[in-house]
């Protein structure tokens, strides 16, 4: 027995897309080792047993030793040095994080744009399963002027060529259908071949918010720029930490003595640290670090801009196909199929000729083809113009668009 499909929305299927898809599974095992970095980058360093054998009679001897001493070292980093590299361990965690989001928002556009797959597929089957039903019309009407007399022989092969080739379009799409069903299959974590069921339908999106809005929304909201700004509060946490070099660490040592023929003693040990090589830290550490806070600055200089162009990529893309889509809604469709009815019509009553209803059932069909793709260029684009802005886009001004 066949598996019942898996119905769907477009808002369902991105949930379920960013909550079970592999690839999200393993960007949160990234936040989650960066979160334990963070544990070990405040971690204080483990203690060790130091015991110490003296005066033996040989080397493999150590129950000869007549001193006898067992200790237990510590080193304490100095406090601030503990502070600063757990913020920069935060940081890092931060830009994680985002970038978690930022994989989020690029699967959400990846399963919008198979789910306007899927539509656009079974719409074009639609398309083809009337182009099919036209063509059987027309063979039915050649076939009756031929018996009638009025058409030659030649028209009613054409017809049946046109029928032909409107059953072999069929066939195509159901290739079409499967592999956007494949498509969709994958982002959702499901098997490929699983069945499913669009429940949207293809309509012609809502009209464009205002690109100055989204520009703002995106500067303000794109996960890349947000994490980039957490990566320069760690780089100058770092450079803070590099320049904290001459902060001495404690390290302590107690011990307890033991000495034939003496009674127990306790001694205790400690050492600091003396950056005597100062010069090695300028030009090593701090200055790696001082680069690195400038290359990061000059980064998000770029970013941004890189970020304007594409929103305001996205933002001409998604305008003009809307546009288009609604063109060709009003203008070119109903045009297109007033020409084929009159076409039609005089066909049947013997006027027009065989190529007449023929040219015009072909551009008729065509219009609808262009449509459909329209339809789903402009669901793309809008997607696309969201992920851009790195956030649910403001609400338009306007009312929305009819199917």
């Amino acid at each position: 027995m066949p598996a019942e499909p898996l119905r769907v929305s477009r808002a369902q299927a991105v949930e379920i897309a960013t909550s079970a898809n592999p690839a999200i599974a393993a960007a949160m095992e990234q936040v989650a080792q960066a979160r334990a970095r963070v544990a070990e980058a405040t971690a204080l360093p483990d203690a060790a047993i130091a015991t110490t054998l003296e005066q033996e009679q040989g080397f493999l001897q150590p129950r000869s030793a007549t001193t006898k001493d067992i200790g237990l070292a510590l080193t304490l980093p100095f406090p601030d040095k503990l502070r600063l590299s757990g913020k920069v361990a935060s940081a890092a965690l931060r830009s994680a994080e985002f970038s978690l989001t930022q994989l989020r928002q690029q699967i959400a556009f990846a399963t919008a744009q198979a789910y306007d797959a899927v539509l656009v597929a079974a719409r074009h089957r639609e398309d083809f399963r009337e182009a099919k039903e036209l063509a059987q019309d027309f063979l039915a009407k050649t076939e009756a002027r031929f018996q009638g007399g009025t058409v030659a022989k030649l028209d009613v092969l054409k017809a049946k060529v046109d029928l032909a080739q409107a059953e072999n379009d069929l066939i195509a799409n159901d290739r079409a259908v499967a592999t956007a069903n494949a498509g969709l299959n994958r982002l959702l974590a499901r098997p490929l071949g699983a069945p499913l069921e669009a429940t949207d339908e293809l309509t012609v999106p809502s009209p464009v918010p205002d690109l100055n809005a989204i520009e703002r929304l995106a500067l303000a909201s794109r996960p890349e720029i947000r994490s980039l700004a957490a990566g320069r509060a760690g780089a100058h946490d770092a450079t803070t930490l590099a320049r904290r070099y001459w902060l001495p660490d404690l390290s302590v040592t107690l011990s307890r003595n033991f000495t034939a023929g003496s009674p127990s003693a306790f001694t205790t040990a400690a050492s600091v640290n003396i950056p005597l090589f100062f010069w090695q830290h300028e030009k090593g550490f701090i200055a790696e670090a001082r680069h690195r806070e400038a290359e990061l600055a000059a980064t998000a200089d770029d970013l941004t801009a890189a970020v304007s162009l594409d929103v305001r990529t996205a933002y001409a893309a998604a305008t003009t196909a809307v546009r288009q889509a609604v063109f060709l809604r009003d203008e070119l469709l109903p045009e297109a199929a007033e020409a084929y009815r009159i076409a039609s019509v005089s066909y049947g009553l013997g006027g027009s000729s065989a190529l007449d209803l023929l040219d015009a059932k072909r551009t008729m069909l065509q219009a609808k083809s262009q449509y459909t793709d329209a339809l789903g260029a402009a669901n793309d684009a809008l997607a696309d113009l969201e992920r851009a802005a790195g956030a649910p886009l403001p609400a338009p001004s306007g009312d929305s668009h009819d199917q």
